[in-house]
């Protein structure tokens, strides 16, 4: 693997630095990003714009559509320099799960369903949500799916009920995965104002940066066309992983730009900062937690990037993409945690931004599958492959 970026990326990194920090930081003081689920619409719309006049909208999206058409890996330097700011993401509109969803809709949706739904959103005037765990069903084991859906003539009837579905409040429109009478699984595009849909309500939460937050969502025999199925018919697991071992990745470089962003803070901090007769950073235990913070910095990084290298050579990754995801998000926790430890007061209260990060960052290591999850799920996979090996 070659470490040296092409011209063209480092360009972009140093492009897209800029613009975070000219013209989305300031903005993190505005009160429409203090919204306990997530920066307000007319907000979003301001930041977007921002991005498009600085030609750094939807960059992941293909070059069709609008998009930068990056490789992996040039997401993997642009999304970290996005994750800088929590909004950052909401401006370049490479938000979860926004992000995912274009991602996906290009991978499978038709030409139709593309111009319907995607091409808006990746103009950035439109917001997606993708329905799939449920609060007694479907979550780390999509297996308990519990949501249905019955065909009726031309149509399929939904009915069910999700949950810590994130962008609910404010989507255009819903990827909703439903259990069908044979037990396997299917996509649906739905718009949101349609019969049949209710935001039941938004979730109080830990992290405040998603926009639209997380929704409870009641399907009440919602009726959806059969050209409206998302793929095949049943394929939904499958197209589940399509989505998700990118996303997961993707997820580990914006939390990546916030880590870097709580330890530029705390380098600054401790620089600055005299106690017992000389500035923080000179104190041994100190000195050893800002050591400790660039080794999972870069450890991260290492994880990431080499995922999205074999993204980019066309494997699925599915192993590797777990592997990034428990070493990313609790490397990048310990940066943060070690962070507020070194602010000490500053760090527990609003006075920097490394708290607020702190809150964001914690439900990481659970959503798109827990640490333990993707442990076990590997640890199979390990098994298996020196059984395969006795075996021979």
């Amino acid at each position: 693997m070659n470490f040296d970026l092409p011209a063209e990326v480092r360009e972009l990194q140093q492009r897209t630095r800029r613009f975070i920090a000219e013209q989305v930081i300031p903005l993190e003081i505005d009160p429409r990003a203090a919204g306990i689920h997530g920066p307000s619409e007319d907000l979003r719309r301001e930041l977007v714009a921002r991005a498009r006049a600085a030609g750094l909208l939807t960059p992941h999206a293909s070059r069709e559509l609008g998009g930068l058409g990056l490789s992996h890996l040039a997401k993997a330097v642009v999304f970290e320099e996005a994750g800088y700011s929590r909004l950052g993401p909401t401006a370049m509109n490479i938000h979860a799960p926004d992000e995912g969803n274009i991602h996906l809709m290009e991978e499978v949706a038709t030409p139709a369903q593309k111009e319907r739904w995607l091409a808006p959103q990746v103009a950035g005037r439109t917001r997606s949500c993708f329905a799939m765990t449920e609060p007694d069903g479907a979550g780390s084991d999509p297996g308990m799916l519990a949501t249905t859906a019955v065909r009726d003539g031309d149509d399929y009837v939904i009915s069910g009920r999700k949950w810590f579905i994130t962008g609910a409040e404010g989507a255009d429109y819903a990827i909703v995965m439903a259990r069908m009478e044979d037990g396997s699984a299917t996509m649906f595009l739905t718009d949101m104002d349609r019969p049949g849909i209710r935001l039941e309500r938004s979730m109080e939460a830990m992290d405040t940066c998603f926009t639209g937050g997380h929704g409870v969502l009641v399907f009440d025999k919602l009726r959806v066309a059969s050209e409206d199925v998302l793929g095949e018919v049943g394929q939904g697991f499958r197209y589940a992983q399509v989505r998700l071992a990118p996303a997961r990745l993707t997820h580990c470089m914006r939390w990546l730009g916030q880590a870097r962003r709580a330890h530029d803070i705390a380098v600054d901090y401790a620089r600055q900062r005299r106690a017992f007769g000389k500035p923080l950073a000179e104190h041994e235990g100190v000195g050893f937690m800002l050591a400790d913070n660039d080794i999972d910095l870069q450890t991260a990084r290492l994880h990431i990037w080499h995922t999205a290298w074999l993204l980019d050579r066309g494997e699925k990754g599915n192993f590797e993409s777990s592997r990034a995801k428990v070493a990313c998000s609790e490397a990048e926790w310990r940066v943060v945690d070690r962070c507020v430890q070194i602010l000490g007061g500053q760090g527990v209260t609003a006075e920097t931004a490394v708290m607020r990060i702190f809150m964001d960052m914690r439900a990481f290591r659970i959503y798109d599958g827990p640490s333990e999850v993707h442990r076990w799920s590997m640890a199979r996979k390990i098994v298996h492959q020196a059984s395969q090996g006795a075996a021979r």
